[in-house]
């Protein structure tokens, strides 16, 4: 296609503007743990990696399922540390952690019973989706 010489004259600065734009603002995740203890060892470990390499992302995690058990009092990862340090130490990064409401009524958790750290949502996926349709997040399920 052959763009006309006076049309890319005044097409270049708007994209370089638009360029430099999104350039400066902060990559946005959104995290989805759904699989249990397992995946949220390596999904917490992925978020400190990518925090260590991008300490402006911008992270939420969404848990439902059985992706909400370690943000539950007294969860324990497979070698017997507390997760909520863990948590903690994120929380205090920046990163959101989010639960799905519909998992705490469908599985008879008390909401007492989620870390402080953790805000809940009505719906896990729907913030999903949210997050990446009208927030422009990235998605990362580890």
């Amino acid at each position: 296609m052959n763009i006309p010489l006076f049309l890319r004259r005044l097409l270049l600065p708007l994209l370089l503007v638009s360029g430099i734009a999104v350039a400066d603002q902060p990559v946005k995740v959104v995290y989805q743990f759904s699989e249990g203890l397992e995946q949220a060892s390596r999904g917490l470990n992925n978020i400190a990696n990518h925090l260590e390499a991008d300490p402006t992302a911008k992270i939420v995690v969404v848990a439902f399922g059985p992706g909400v058990d370690f943000l539950l009092d007294g969860a324990k990862d497979k070698l017997g540390s507390d997760y909520q340090l863990k948590i903690a130490e994120l929380a205090l990064k920046g990163v959101d952690f989010r639960v799905c409401n519909n998992t705490l009524k469908y599985r008879h958790i008390d909401p007492a019973r989620v870390d402080q750290e953790a805000k809940i949502v009505p719906a896990g996926v729907a913030e999903i989706a949210n997050l990446q349709f009208k927030e422009h997040f990235a998605y990362i399920k580890p």
